[in-house]
């Protein structure tokens, strides 16, 4: 069970830091997808799947009761539907730059692939099937990793939460404005240091 946790908390920070490369960098400050027309269905979906990370967080990773479980389940269900509707979108909201770039279709597959690996190894973690019989753990004190892997998912929400009221900030006009004026104010800054 300790190399589970070890390998969830692997994928989870995985997911982490490609996520924001993707999300924040490539989504919100270079390709600014809030301000196309086109791309505002798109911009909704990254916004719902970033709300159900930090909900998925909790719930599932975090709390440790059975509802909370299932719970947490449910959102990822919902999530797995919402990346079919971001998947289905892209093609038509990306006609601004040509199409969605091969080399961020893949960093897509890898996001998304660390994300659901990590859900799917914790759930190996927290169901177990003894006969005809499925039950929920939820008691993990003393295993190994089990604290680290707490720590890292604890660590992801202020994060996460900061993402989310990005992402919702920038979906309405006048946040879009603001952010718009301070990544302009932010990239002049930069180029002035070099």
């Amino acid at each position: 069970m300790e190399f589970a946790f070890i390998t969830t908390s692997v994928l989870l920070v995985c997911f982490g830091l490609l996520g924001i490369f993707d999300s924040l960098y490539l989504h919100i400050l270079k390709y600014r997808l809030y301000n196309h027309p086109e791309s505002k269905t798109e911009h909704l979906t990254h916004t719902v799947r970033t709300i159900l990370f930090l909900v998925i967080l909790y719930y599932l990773y975090i709390r440790t009761d059975n509802i909370s479980f299932y719970i947490g389940l449910g959102f990822v269900l919902l999530d797995i539907l919402v990346l079919g509707m971001d998947a289905f979108l892209e093609h038509d909201s990306r006609r601004f730059m040509g199409g969605l770039p091969r080399w961020e279709y893949i960093i897509h597959l890898f996001v998304n692939g660390f994300h659901f690996a990590a859900i799917a190894v914790f759930l190996v973690i927290r169901v177990r099937v003894t006969g005809n019989q499925i039950t929920v753990v939820n008691d993990f004190e003393g295993v190994g990793w089990y604290a680290a892997f707490l720590f890292i998912a604890k660590n992801f929400i202020p994060g996460s939460v900061v993402m989310a009221l990005l992402h919702l900030l920038v979906a309405f006009p006048v946040g879009a404005d603001m952010w718009d004026n301070f990544r302009g104010k932010l990239v002049k800054r930069t180029s002035y240091n070099r």
